[in-house]
């Protein structure tokens, strides 16, 4: 595919190209991603080994460039008959979109629409986080639609008052746990790495884990020797070899009984994926065992000022934390009116739905 390009307002130039040439632009991503101030589930070696397990070649590396600067970039893929989005592959909780703080996403999407080929009606930036992108209002060519739910605990002052603040069924359950833990002889034990050499290791392991339960049967556990498991071995590596990755390991004495997949940033830690042994008796919760001392260990050593979650919000979630907000979606659209048909075609089929509820 040739490279296109197109003027939407003065010194604004958009250039797509197929996505197999991101190793060529890495560089200029990750500059964009530090004067974003963009968190690290937008860097660069973040980006590539998703694109390297999860592409289907129909990407497309998406720039623009204004007044000669870099502005922002995405990776975009087709979707539907008229339409375009961002790639938004399972293991990736947000967009693919970086734009410089400031800079109307309307616009942007706008001039990108007519770069691209065929004739795109809408343009859709997928799993957007308020925290990064203020939700824009339902108004010009501009559709916004919820997302899910997510949490983060919010990392100040010591454990023990956060602890004191939580639920009392949660801190009685767990420590009834630990008591019993004790009473059999069974120490815990949380080991965390971040040595790039020992990631393969502690992705298998968390691969056995995943194997162990309901994501097996279904065909979507992580597992050394698939797409997921070489996604997250190659990831994490990236992250390790410049400190900014982890691997939390909790133990029943010997036994690896839960695990959480990290990555980091200046001052944040993201739990990607979490797994649990689960032949492990059900009056014992690992994950929450485990994420008790993770916690204590993350106050204690001060480093971050905020755990995040980003999947969708469960009830345990909100035991740990009262900090949710909703993530969510944009659609651009080519013309204000194309926006008014779609927003009532959409309220004219939930309310036939209501009237008429599926037996």
């Amino acid at each position: 595919m040739d490279d296109r390009n197109d003027q939407e307002g003065a010194g604004m130039s958009w250039t797509v190209l197929p996505a197999a040439h991101f190793a060529e632009h890495a560089t200029l991503w990750q500059q964009l991603h530090r004067r974003c101030g963009a968190p690290s589930l937008l860097a660069a070696d973040f980006v590539a080994p998703l694109l390297a397990q999860f592409s289907t070649g129909r990407e497309l590396l998406a720039r623009c460039r204004m007044d000669g600067e870099t502005v922002a970039m995405a990776l975009i893929v087709p979707a539907g008959r008229a339409g375009w989005s961002t790639f938004q592959p399972a293991q990736a909780p947000i967009g693919l979109w970086l734009q410089r703080p400031g800079l109307d996403m309307e616009r942007l999407a706008q001039g990108l629409m007519r770069a691209l080929p065929g004739f795109p009606l809408v343009f859709g930036i997928t799993q957007l986080d308020p925290a990064m992108h203020a939700r824009p209002a339902d108004c010009g060519s501009v559709r916004t639609l919820d997302y899910i739910d997510t949490a983060r605990v919010t990392i100040e002052g010591s454990f023990d008052t956060y602890w004191n603040n939580r639920g009392k069924n949660l801190r009685a359950n767990l420590k009834k746990q630990r008591a019993r833990l004790a009473r059999d002889g069974i120490p815990t034990r949380l080991v965390v790495c971040r040595d790039a050499r020992d990631i393969a290791a502690a992705v298998e392991d968390y691969g056995r884990l995943e194997g162990s339960g309901w994501k097996a049967a279904r065909g979507t556990a992580v597992d050394a020797g698939n797409a997921q498991g070489r996604y997250y071995r190659t990831m994490l590596e990236n992250f390790c070899a410049r400190g900014k990755g982890s691997v939390y390991r909790y133990y029943f004495g010997d036994q690896l009984v839960a695990a959480d997949l990290c990555v980091e940033d200046a001052d944040s830690i993201v739990v990607l994926k979490t797994a649990y042994d689960e032949r492990v008796p059900n009056a014992l919760s690992p994950t929450l065992l485990m994420r008790e001392e993770a916690c204590r260990r993350l106050f204690d050593e001060g480093r971050f000022r905020r755990l995040e979650f980003y999947g969708r919000v469960m009830d345990w979630h909100l035991r740990w934390t009262e900090d949710v907000r909703t993530m969510y979606h944009v659609n651009v659209y080519r013309w204000p009116g194309l926006r008014r048909l779609h927003t009532l075609l959409a309220s004219t089929a939930r309310s036939r739905q209501a009237a008429h509820p599926s037996p």
